[in-house]
């Protein structure tokens, strides 16, 4: 199938939605979890994050534009400027797809969806107790982009959790060990079985 600029445009919003989310491939799946200044804890889950660096250990991801619809983790972020970061397996993730429902900023989706917080050496966010990869955040910028008014959130690893048996001996990450998503398109969720590793490439010596 062939789509031009002005089909694009003129597609069904929904069919538009899911063609437009999923060409790009697959992508990661994570829970953000922030808390409000009058301490409601607040999970979303997001499919825009972005390694932007490591070092410094920079993570990015995108928020669709918060002048009409109030983005409570954006709020929040803004607020306090802590904020998690983690992994979603195959065993919950029908509850963490559920947080992309919109509810009210005092009501907090750990409740709903039965996901169970955990506090970290006092880090002022929540992360997610069952997730194998929980990634403490500090926020550093935010970029707006002005064409379609969407904002690129720059944050900071300042801690790092990770279930033991996922580090390999040079420190790369075995996701799959745990089951843990991607997702492709709005809530296409899969998990990944197997990782073939290419190493670090050098140009040919003729």
């Amino acid at each position: 199938m062939h789509f031009d600029e002005e089909q694009i445009e003129n597609l069904e919003k929904v069919y538009r939605i899911n063609l437009i989310n999923s060409c790009s491939g697959y992508k990661s799946a994570n829970l953000i979890g922030s808390v409000s200044d009058e301490g409601i804890n607040n999970l979303a889950v997001f499919s825009s994050i972005t390694h932007l660096g490591s070092n410094p250990p920079l993570l990015g991801f995108f928020l669709r534009p918060t002048e009409i619809v109030p983005r409570h983790t954006y709020l929040n972020i803004k607020q306090n400027s802590f904020y998690t970061i983690n992994s979603i397996q195959e065993e919950f993730a029908d509850s963490a797809h559920h947080t992309s429902a919109k509810y009210e900023r005092e009501i907090s989706e750990f409740d709903i969806t039965k996901i169970t917080s955990e506090n970290i050496n006092g880090f002022p966010a929540p992360y997610v107790k069952s997730s194998s990869i929980k990634i403490g955040m500090k926020f550093v910028e935010e970029i707006k982009i002005n064409y379609n008014k969407s904002r690129l959130i720059v944050g900071k690893i300042v801690e790092l959790n990770v279930d033991d048996n996922l580090i390999s001996k040079d420190g790369f990450l075995n996701l799959n060990k745990a089951n843990i998503a991607t997702v492709s398109g709005c809530d296409g969720y899969s998990f990944p079985k197997r990782n073939i590793r290419k190493g670090y490439q050098k140009p040919n010596k003729s």
